[in-house]
């Protein structure tokens, strides 16, 4: 004979009612002190779950565990419906364990374990079923962006109970500016949980991971993670680098042109004063590089390197000045500026000596006064001038010096 769902459910209640009438028939004596014990339980969709009834003091009185609608799970050892996800784990006049595997949203509820007195002691256990959320995933991104462009990624899970919390990040940094809401789910039970990230394209962003991540109580600790590259294209940023500080004459100078943008602009373009570059056995272009072999004063000017991708170019500018080794002031010129300072402070020094004791000596010149001849010219002729000359032996004077 082949029984319906119903009519099962129906034969369980009867065994039951049955069990439990002649478990009253059985006791004449009301035990005192005697009460059941149970504990509420949480489960995790698809996990297993244990029920547990307790009496400290019964004198061989039955326990039973019914589910929510009232249909007897066990009496006792003896089971009564007939659901092969329920088994019996611990069965004695003390203590009553079941299991139930593969917990379902719908075993959710109240369940009840009886002592059967006079009268009949029950206590309620309240079964609580975490509704897994799914595991999320990004929508809303292409590939690439431009900078600057807005990107709006849109993160997503269904199925939590209760309703899953969904957290922004980019890298190991959380982003807390966010869009969220939840709606419930077709079985009014579990939500779906939704949320939206904005942000503009920069090229520091270039290469980031942004993450959504799915935190619930059901998943212990090991949230859902989602993540999605980001790829931004961005125009090219140039700068000249110089293998010497002070270029001179008669050395090599190699200009490094280092451009970054993405796409990758390659080649790059090198020119001198707005034109072609002069000398192009000198000067030679390798990839990124411009050398120049043997440098003279004719290769002062202003270079120019230029990077350019599907998004946009840019340049950079090296104006170029040849030092003269002659006059650059090293450490053997410096030594020799010296030397040569010294030596004019000693010539400048002998030369006023000199002139100063010039002077001194013009101001000291001695000069000889004399009265040889005085009174010489009124005289009639010359031997009387010589007799009557004051300065004549017989009137002769001593000579006298004077200076001045």
């Amino acid at each position: 004979m082949i029984f319906k769902p119903s009519a099962l459910l129906c034969l369980s209640s009867i065994w039951g009612v049955l069990l439990q009438v002649t478990a009253v028939k059985n006791k004449s004596k009301v035990s005192q002190g005697q009460f059941p014990a149970t504990q509420n339980v949480t489960a995790i969709e698809g996990g297993t779950v244990n029920l547990t009834c307790r009496v400290d003091q019964n004198d061989n009185t039955s326990l039973q565990w019914s589910n929510p609608a009232q249909q007897t799970l066990y009496f006792d050892d003896k089971k009564a419906l007939r659901d092969n996800r329920i088994e019996l784990v611990r069965a004695s006049w003390h203590e009553l364990i079941i299991s139930i595997s593969d917990v379902t949203l719908s075993d959710e509820g109240q369940y009840t374990c009886s002592l059967f007195t006079m009268p009949v002691k029950t206590s309620k256990a309240f079964l609580t079923v975490l509704g897994v959320p799914e595991k999320p995933h990004i929508t809303g991104y292409t590939s690439p962006v431009m900078e600057g462009d807005l990107i709006r990624l849109t993160c997503k899970t269904s199925g939590s109970k209760p309703a899953a919390d969904i957290r922004w990040f980019k890298g190991d940094q959380e982003i807390t500016d966010v869009e969220k809401k939840q709606e419930r789910d077709g079985n009014g039970k579990t939500f779906t949980v939704i949320s939206v990230l904005d942000f503009r394209g920069d090229r520091k962003d270039d290469g980031a991971i942004v993450s959504c991540r799915v935190d619930h109580e059901s998943l212990n600790s090991t949230p859902h993670i989602a993540i999605q590259p980001i790829d931004i294209h961005y125009t090219p940023t140039v700068k000249i680098l110089p293998s010497t500080p002070v270029p001179q004459e008669g050395q090599q100078l190699i200009l490094t042109c280092e451009s970054k943008g993405k796409p990758l602009p390659e080649p790059v373009l090198w020119t001198k004063d707005g034109g072609e570059l002069p000398d192009p056995d000198r000067m030679m272009v390798n990839g990124r590089e411009l050398t120049i072999t043997f440098l003279n004063k004719t290769d002062n000017g202003t270079y120019r390197c230029e990077a350019t991708n599907s998004i946009g170019k840019n340049s950079a500018e090296y104006i170029l000045i040849i030092n003269d080794p002659n006059a650059y002031p090293g450490p053997a010129a410096t030594d020799h500026a010296l030397i040569g300072g010294i030596v004019a402070v000693v010539v400048f020094v002998t030369l006023c000596s000199i002139i100063l004791l010039g002077r001194y000596l013009a101001r000291h010149k001695g000069t000889y006064l004399t009265n040889e001849a005085k009174g010489a010219e009124d005289a009639p002729d010359a031997d009387t001038a010589i007799i009557n000359a004051e300065g004549s032996q017989v009137n002769a004077e001593e000579k006298k010096e004077y200076f001045i």
